[in-house]
């Protein structure tokens, strides 16, 4: 792939939209494809409008739907809901060039599944940790930064991965290279898993990331997806204040806190002071992705014999979130009963 061909993302979401703003200020060609109508036609009349305390500004970026996108692509960065992956490689297959890439910029494990859709040499993988929320049609809100960390799925060093890593480094020039991608995707699995317990309440990440109450829970619920990471042979890698070691199973509990604090900070720092599967159960009364972020933990777990009863409390609690029960602390609290006896020192 070379600098002068178009970039194609799949996904013109909070994540799709603000990738492709930096990738368009910095000179690149960008084409957005999402199945929201009236998203598209407003980045179309209007450009996509970047909000926020990092970037402010408006870039003509093209959009269009799945049904009109023509031609084919050799990078297509899929931006789109882990619950829509396997859907959205089906139809952007026809439009991926025999020796193209497609990178996933999703929360979860979906290079699986992609390579699963489309093999595993035309699969890359990728972390990303910033903070974006879609507001209106056309409009994104960039609120903090994050990690970003780029990676062939089988961790060599290649030439691709070395293209892929110098495009994303236009839109974060601490973007790294790494040979052990995995480790980078399951440890935001373990962060996932505390986000998804915010979202339960309107308390807000850092609120309940600092709530002394419920701090054991979320110490043993790390150290629960840290377990099945391990057994699944993963070597965890850290970002943004969160700290495998910190919540291995011997590891002290203030260690965990530590650890906690310094997430918090992180979030602290960020305009966006709730996780998007908040926004997903309180703004847009929809379905989050813990089917397909959180679910397949417990399901790992399983194969390997690792109990898993905080996760699988935690789908539950989603779950009846998703069903209409009001967000609130019941909800974690609900979840804080399964914790086994003897979690937390």
């Amino acid at each position: 792939m070379t600098a002068g061909e178009p970039i194609l993302i799949w996904g013109a979401g909070a994540m799709g939209a603000t990738l492709a703003a930096h990738f368009v200020r910095a000179g690149r060609e960008v084409l957005l494809v999402d199945n929201n109508a009236a998203h598209v036609a407003a980045l179309n009349a209007n450009g996509l409008t970047l909000t926020g305390p990092i970037l402010e500004g408006r870039f003509r970026v093209p959009a269009c739907t799945p049904e009109t996108l023509a031609g084919r692509y050799p990078l297509i960065l899929l931006a789109t809901k882990a619950l829509h992956t396997r859907a959205a490689c089906r139809m952007l297959a026809a439009h991926l060039t025999d020796d193209g890439v497609v990178v996933s910029v999703q929360n979860g494990l979906n290079e699986a599944v992609i390579a699963e859709e489309l093999g595993a040499p035309r699969t890359f993988g990728c972390f990303v940790n910033f903070g974006a929320d879609l507001m209106a049609p056309g409009e994104v809100m960039f609120g903090g930064w994050g990690a970003t960390v780029l990676g062939e799925i089988d961790g060599g060093l290649t030439e691709r991965a070395r293209d892929i890593h110098a495009l994303f480094s236009l839109f974060n020039p601490d973007a790294l290279l790494t040979t052990n991608i995995h480790g980078y995707l399951w440890g935001k699995l373990v962060y996932g898993s505390l986000l998804f317990a915010t979202a339960l309440t309107d308390e807000g990440i850092a609120g309940v990331l600092e709530n002394d109450r419920y701090r054991p829970l979320l110490v043993a619920l790390a150290r629960e997806v840290c377990l099945v990471a391990r057994a699944h042979g993963v070597a965890l890698e850290g970002f943004d204040g969160f700290e495998p070691a910190a919540f291995a199973p011997d590891a002290p509990l203030g260690g965990a806190y530590a650890s906690l604090d310094r997430l918090a900070a992180h979030n602290r720092r960020s305009a966006k002071k709730h996780a998007g599967i908040w926004r997903d159960l309180s703004v847009h009364k929809r379905k989050t992705e813990v089917d397909e972020i959180i679910a397949p933990i417990a399901h790992i777990g399983r194969e390997h014999g690792v109990p898993t009863p905080l996760t699988d409390a935690l789908v539950r609690a989603v779950h009846a979130a998703e069903g209409g029960v009001p967000l609130g602390l019941e909800l974690l609290e609900s979840v804080r009963a399964a914790m086994p006896q003897g979690a937390t020192a």
